[in-house]
């Protein structure tokens, strides 16, 4: 018997109102996806995927969005058509630009009538633009990031070059990892590992007093700042499984971070330096100038675009004065200082982000980054590496090191989420008054063309 294709000896009604709901389904799922990917906290990614879904017509009750870490489902509820939908998320990185370009476009699609084509369209452009920096130039904004930190922390001038050298290294060394396919946290533990070496062998080279305060910078480029924030904002903001599974990434990027270091240092018996003081006392316009370089370095990692570059650089500057001012004149710690000097440029931030169009994370990440502990961090190393011969008042000492660098952590955290979260409220009521107007106007121009068609149809 000859064969028939099945396309012809069976035949079937094509339901396109179904084809067509699966398709807005996808494109809500794909934008969330992009936001997952490029690290938006959890609440900006459903109000992004809500948005879409006004834009094609579901509304209310009738959607459902659930996310995590690695997946997101929308459930959709339409007449008589019920649609579950799955989108894995395959990858993590960080990138502000991403994040700013779909909440713009998800914007623009509404008060610019896009059709579903035009939207597809414009989100592939997205998903497919390259980065706004140079390999190279990210590269070097890492370095002169990490040089800033030093310099914060107590280098000289030689020791910040010297750190930025080390932190170059090992950037480009994490890069080559993660572009052959190495795996993620293993590329950190090399990377990590590298700049630590490198770091410790310019303690042999001339020209500075303050060689030691290298090791305590050149790694910071890795600490996961973007990842550490939006875990503590989505378990603050009740999206408790999204932020513990950020939470636990962002430990293993520590970890590994960690691990990477004290190979190096137990590999060439690097001396114990935390002798070294945790107060600086440098001129305030070198606080300023550091910052201000940290801040813009970090943000050329996160693909900030250039234009905020001094934005963010500025950013900065406010972050450290406000916590090296604060225990200079207030008296408060360290761990206090941090947090306030966070929270203003979370504040800030919420004000900023009017004049400049852009989301809060964008402006204020980037800027507390060179809040970072460096030498507490390193004498829980050292005391964790000899803890064997240690006696119970270092073992106090340890402890207390461990706790200090734990509330700084965790005071950067808070102070950029806090802002944040209370203002989840205001945020939400003008971006609903927002899309009702853009829905409105939306409506009104298109029962408007409607007119004009059928008067054209008239005359003819």
């Amino acid at each position: 018997m000859k064969n028939v294709p099945i396309s012809k000896s069976i035949p079937y009604n094509i339901d396109e109102n179904y084809l067509e709901l699966t398709r807005k389904v996808h494109l809500i799922l794909h934008v969330g996806r992009l936001m997952m990917e490029n690290s938006a906290d959890t609440s900006r990614i459903v109000r992004t995927m809500q948005r879409t879904a006004a834009y094609a017509g579901i509304f209310g009750d009738q959607l459902h969005i659930h996310v995590t870490y690695t997946t997101l489902m929308v459930s959709v509820s339409v007449g008589n058509y019920h649609m579950t939908k799955l989108q894995k998320c395959y990858q993590h990185n960080v990138d502000m630009n991403v994040i700013l370009e779909v909440s713009k476009m998800t914007w623009e699609a509404i008060e610019r009538d896009y059709t579903i084509e035009q939207f597809e369209a414009e989100l592939k452009k997205v998903e497919s633009k390259k980065s706004k920096y140079a390999t190279f130039i990210i590269n070097l904004g890492a370095a002169l990031a990490c040089g800033g930190v030093g310099k914060m922390f107590g280098c000289d001038i030689m020791a910040s070059l010297y750190t930025a050298i080390a932190a170059f290294i090992g950037f480009f060394v994490r890069s080559q990892c993660l572009k052959i396919g190495i795996n993620p946290y293993m590329a950190i533990v090399l990377s990590s590992f590298t700049a630590t070496v490198i770091a410790y062998f310019t303690h042999f080279l001339p020209f500075t007093d303050t060689s030691w305060y290298t090791m305590l910078a050149c790694a910071i480029f890795i600490v996961p700042g973007v990842p550490m924030v939006n875990a503590l904002e989505d378990m603050l903001d009740c999206y408790i499984t999204a932020g513990i599974t950020r939470a636990m990434n962002t430990l293993l990027m520590v970890g590994s971070m960690t691990f990477g270091i004290i190979f190096a240092i137990k590999l060439f018996s690097v001396e114990d330096f935390t002798h070294l003081s945790t107060v600086n006392h440098q001129a305030y316009i070198v606080y300023v100038i550091s910052a201000f370089i940290a801040a813009a370095g970090f943000s050329t990692m996160f693909n900030v675009p250039p234009r905020l570059l001094w934005v963010v650089g500025l950013g900065g500057v406010i972050s450290v004065c406000v916590r090296t001012l604060s225990m200079d004149f207030l008296g408060v710690g360290l761990p206090i200082g941090t947090l306030l000097g966070a929270m203003v440029v979370s504040i800030i931030a919420l004000r900023a982000v009017h004049w400049f169009h852009v989301p809060s994370h964008v402006l204020t990440i980037p800027s507390v980054i060179p809040l970072m502990p460096g030498i507490l961090m390193y004498r829980l190393l050292f005391n964790i590496i000899d803890i064997d011969t240690l006696d119970v008042s270092n073992l106090l000492q340890a402890f207390q090191s461990g706790v200090n660098a734990t509330l700084i952590i965790l005071a950067i955290a808070v102070g950029v989420a806090l802002p944040n979260i209370f203002a989840q409220k205001y945020i939400r009521i003008y971006d609903s008054k927002r899309l009702s107007r853009a829905l409105s106007e939306r409506k009104y121009r298109q029962y408007h063309f409607k007119e004009i068609k059928q008067l054209e149809l008239f005359k003819e």
